[in-house]
């Protein structure tokens, strides 16, 4: 006799109500698995993680306020077992990058069959990663290039820093908070903020400090003691 499988209980998260419906009849026609609620948003998510437990969360990419990214940061901090794959209507690096870094299991698009989309979350929660072949080369070509520590130079142009860019992160080298680089800059707080998400996806950094560090051993900045980074008032 064949043993079955332990059901699996799933937690939807995407701001499209009439997609979530859709997707939660197609996964409760299966067996195996049990949709035990549904959120709108990346808060809403976190609240019902943590109140239902959920073996796996399959997770909306692009959603205003909280996103599925920022969603999937803060849900691996309070529950770092709970599986997370990530459903995106576009095929993009730095967002399946980020994802990963963030802690998901998996990189899906909802263009993804039923059949193929069920099998692939059942291998994750076998310890698989829920990634299409095309994916699982491009990180594979990425951890390549970090190894052999290519220059910039050698990487494609989306990975080339603006100028405003790089003087947000040569402040970053000086110890200069958000708050202070705007002001230096005579830019918003949030325009701050976005060039450093920017700057993170760009050099697929986990921190400032790392992006920093790798900017200047990389020679896309220089180091505080070649130019004075803080510029004059």
């Amino acid at each position: 006799m064949t043993r079955q499988m332990p059901q699996m209980r799933v937690l939807l998260v995407d701001d499209h109500a009439l997609f979530r419906e859709g997707l939660a009849g197609i996964l409760s026609a299966h067996p195996d698995i049990e949709v035990v609620s549904e959120a709108k948003d990346g808060l809403d998510a976190l609240v019902k993680a943590q109140e239902l437990r959920p073996d796996l969360i399959l997770m909306d990419v692009t959603m205003p306020g909280c996103d599925g990214l920022e969603a999937t940061q803060l849900i691996k901090a309070a529950l770092p077992d709970v599986k997370i794959v990530m459903l995106t209507m576009h095929d993009e690096d730095d967002k399946l990058f980020e994802a990963i870094r963030s802690g998901a299991e998996g990189y899906l698009l909802k263009g993804t069959t039923s059949q193929v989309l069920i099998a692939m979350l059942q291998g994750v929660m076998r310890g698989e990663a829920a990634i299409s072949k095309t994916m699982a080369a491009r990180i594979l070509t990425e951890f390549k290039r970090i190894s052999l520590r290519m220059p910039p130079s050698a990487t494609k142009d989306a990975m080339v820093l603006t100028a405003r860019e790089k003087d947000v992160l040569t402040l970053v080298v000086a110890e200069a908070m958000d708050k202070e680089i705007a002001v230096e800059l005579s830019i918003t707080l949030n325009t701050v903020k976005t060039h450093m998400r920017n700057i993170l996806s760009k050099l697929h950094a986990t921190s400032r400090q790392q992006a920093a560090t790798y900017a200047v051993q990389e020679g896309l900045i220089c180091a505080p003691d070649q130019e004075n980074v803080l510029p004059e008032n």
